[in-house]
């Protein structure tokens, strides 16, 4: 079974769109474009296909509050980083707390699909 996750990526000048699929990967306006230009690259004798499209918005798994706090969160890390300066301890712990509860919300969404699959 071949899976392919499409990620949208927010730009300037509009949203793009990512297929990937292992090592091939390919770029669309929209969901539907990436993945025909990914499956362009795709071996022809492959019968079956897992599609999860990640639209990086809040869910039942993790919030949108979520989501904007560690958004932020990792702009002032990033920020901190390239100033050499140091993250403040607080604001660290609450990252890593946020990281590692995205990183449940990932493996929970997983789980459910591979559940409704039956896999």
């Amino acid at each position: 079974m071949t899976t392919v996750a499409i990620v949208s990526i927010p730009a300037d000048e509009g949203t793009t769109y990512q297929a990937v699929s292992g090592e091939r990967h390919s770029e669309g306006r929209t969901v539907g474009e990436a993945l025909d230009a990914l499956t362009l690259q795709l071996p022809e004798d492959d019968g079956e296909s897992l599609i999860v499209v990640q639209r990086f918005r809040g869910d039942a798994f993790f919030s949108a509050a979520q989501r904007a706090r560690l958004k932020l969160l990792m702009e002032r890390w990033r920020g901190c980083r390239d100033r050499g300066e140091t993250f403040p301890a607080d604001e660290q712990a609450e990252l890593q707390a946020l990281t590692d509860a995205e990183l449940a919300a990932s493996a929970a969404r997983s789980a459910k699909v591979a559940e409704e699959f039956g896999l």
